[in-house]
Parts: C-alpha cells; structure tokens; sequence
C-alpha cells in the first residue's frame, strides 16, 4: 500500500532544502551584510557563530520535548524561526541585532532537527536509514541552488535581499502546503492507541535497549563524524593549494568535486539500504574509506591525488554517514527517538565549536598537520564504527537465542 506520509516527508524535506540554503546565506552574502552591519568580515563571522551556539543551546531540550508534545509543533517552531531570521537579518543594522537573529537560526535548526528526524523513521520504519539520508541530499541541493541564485542577483544587479526573501518564501508555502498533511502518532500517542495495519513493527527494534556503553560510544561517533567531514570542508581548499601547490582557482574547486562525492554517495547509500546491505555495515564501509582516503592525501600531496581523494572524501565522510549513524542509535531508543536525536546531534555541535580552535592553532604549525590530524580522527571514527557494528551483531545474536529458548520451552510445555 502507498505510504500515506509521502506528501508530509517531501514537505520535511524541502524544509531541508532551505536549511540548506540558511547555514550559508551569510557567508555568501558577507560583503553586503559588512556594509549594513559597518563592521569586517571578523565581525560577520562573530554572528556566523551564533548559528552554532542557538542550536547547541536548544537542542537537548526540544529532543525531549518532541518526544512527549509530539513532532509536527517543533517542526512548525523551526520554520517559523527560521523566517523570522530570514526577515530580522535584512532589517537589522548592528551586530548585536544580527547575532540575536543568528541565534534564532541555530533554534530553528534544533526544532527541525528534533521534529524531522523522529517524524521520518516513525513514517517510515522499514526503511529510516533511506529516510534520513536524503535529508543530505537536500541540505546539499540547497547549497547548490544558493551560489547559482546569487550570481543570478549580481548579473542582473538586484539587490542581495532577494536571496533571503526567496529562501523565506519557499518556506512560507512550504509551512502552507504541511499543514494539510498527517503527521505519525508519537510515541505517547502510539502507546495509547493500536498500530495501523500499514506501519510495521519488528521484534528487534522494540526489544532493543541501549545500555551506557552503547550511547557514549553513538554519542562520540556524532562527535567523530561531524569533526571528520566539517574539518575537510573548512581546510581542503586551503591544503590544495599550500600543501598540494595548486593554484587558488583550482583548490576552490576541490570543494564542488566533495559535493559531487557526497551527494552521489547519498543516491548509492539510499539504494543499498533499501536491499539487503545493513546501515552498520555501510558505517564501518565509508568510515574505512575515509581514513584511508585522508591517509592518502598525507602521504601523497600532489594536485591530482587531491583532486581524487576529495571526490572520495566527500563520498565517505559527507555523503550520510552521520545520518546512518543516527539513525543506528534511534533504534535503541525506539521510544525517545527526538531524545537520541538530541544527544547526538548536540555531540556534533560541540565538534563545530572545538574542532575549530583546535585548527587554529594546528594552522600556525603548518596546514599539512590540520590534514594529519584529521586522519587520526577519521581512525578513531573507524575503530568507533567496528565497535558500534560488533555491540549491534551481539544483540542481534542474543535476540535470537532468546528467540530459541521460547521455542524451546514451548516445545517443552506439554499439549
């Protein structure tokens, strides 16, 4: 039967798609917004930060809350925060102004987060993992419309606000248009009331548990897996062209070569979880590959192994892999799913905050040793993902024992 929440998930995904567009409307637009907050590009990038700082702060909070008020109020919050950014950012005229509404962004993004995540997996059960990872592919199609927008703007010279007001007002139809759509019943509601006949339920995500060892080791890999692909993506340019020697035209394209890495990647992930390979086995998979890619490009700096690996890195390291990891985690927590959400994607924020004073540092040193120190993450990440895979077959093998000790004892039982 068709899915009846397929109208709601493309409407959650095109939010997505905005988001996209939100997290780098600043940067994009940073000579402008200079001129109308008078101040540098460290001051622009002061209010960039406050993005970081608004969702770490809400995250937790509205995890938990989604999983007790239910998802589609959350989601709503987040769209309505995120117009009120869109609208305040153009309106303000001072740093202090523009932060409060940078902050209001990070909040928009914890509530999308806390109520898009759980939605899609309780939508879809037999396939979260396929659900999750097209949030990539969206966030990253929004990056990609945002820079042909822009130039648009510039070569019929209008004015830069009508990237904002274009972002604002597909969220706007967008909020219009989900309203008129289902949402699933959260898990206060679900315990209430019996499944539908269409929503399946496995034994083995209602049985499983997730003990402390389980949830720190989630909760570093969130760490890990963020730190891993948002390190490259601040640095790759940057090595290209100081470490590998390329030319600054050619490094700047590194990058799009990594987005081309990461959205195929989400395209292929989408299929394989879909047949028959498992989400854990695909983590350990493009963990590897990432360690081994980055490895490479420390050992061997040349323009066209950087060009290579960056196309490998972007598969491996930012084509889903924190989605899948998600994902992993939610099934312990069959019924705290904006809760798991919460936990992990607060460990991720706290990479954007830490990995970047680490690089900074690392940067007066020499660019060629932020790369090395990416590599030891991406180890940890690896050795991290063979754990998460071995506690995950145990359980698995421990549910089936216990599955043949009942048909044992049945057995036993006389007629």
């Amino acid at each position: 039967m068709k899915n009846k929440y397929i109208p709601t998930a493309f409407g959650l995904y095109l939010n997505y798609m905005v988001h996209g567009m939100g997290v780098i409307l600043i940067s994009l637009n940073m000579p402008h917004l200079e001129q109308q907050w008078q101040t540098d590009a460290a001051g622009v990038s002061v209010v960039i930060s406050s993005l970081g700082i608004g969702r770490l702060s809400l995250l937790l909070l509205a995890g938990m809350l989604s999983d007790r008020f239910g998802r589609k109020p959350f989601v709503y919050l987040g769209m309505i925060c995120y117009l009120g950014f869109f609208v305040g950012i153009l309106g303000s005229h001072s740093i202090a102004a523009a932060y409060c509404f940078g902050f209001l962004a990070g909040m928009a993004n914890s509530f999308l987060d806390s109520g898009t995540y759980p939605s899609l997996m309780e939508a879809f059960p037999s396939s979260p993992s396929t659900a999750n990872i097209l949030i990539k592919a969206f966030v990253s199609s929004g990056q990609f419309l945002l820079p042909m927008i822009i130039s648009l703007l510039v070569w019929a010279d209008l004015w830069f606000g009508w990237s904002f007001i274009i972002a604002a007002g597909i969220m706007l139809l967008n909020g219009i248009c989900l309203f008129r759509y289902p949402f699933p019943a959260h898990p206060g509601k679900a315990a209430q009331k019996p499944l539908a006949a269409d929503v399946p339920v496995t034994r083995t995500t209602t049985q499983h548990a997730c003990s402390l060892v389980d949830l720190t080791s989630y909760t570093l890999y969130g760490y890990i897996a963020m730190a891993t692909f948002y390190l490259i993506s601040q640095w790759l340019a940057q090595y290209g062209q100081f470490v590998a020697g390329m030319s600054y035209t050619m490094s700047i394209k590194l990058l799009s070569i990594y987005t081309v890495g990461s959205l195929l990647c989400v395209v292929i992930s989408a299929v394989l979880v879909r047949k028959t390979v498992s989400s854990t086995s695909l983590l350990m998979l493009y963990t590897f590959i990432s360690f081994v890619a980055l490895l490479g490009v420390c050992l061997y700096p040349s323009p066209n192994t950087v060009m290579v690996f960056s196309f490998v890195i972007g598969f491996s390291a930012a084509g889903g892999v924190l989605q899948l990891g998600l994902t992993l985690m939610a099934v312990r927590f069959p019924h705290a799913k904006g809760k798991a959400t919460a936990i992990y994607y607060s460990a991720g924020s706290i990479a954007t905050f830490t990995i970047p004073l680490i690089t900074a540092r690392l940067s007066q040193t020499s660019i060629a040793s932020i790369m090395w120190f990416d590599t030891g993450i991406a180890a940890v990440g690896f050795l991290l993902a063979l754990f998460i895979g071995y506690r995950n077959r145990k359980t698995r093998d421990n549910l089936l024992t216990e599955d043949e000790l009942q048909v044992d004892d049945a057995l036993r039982r006389p007629s």
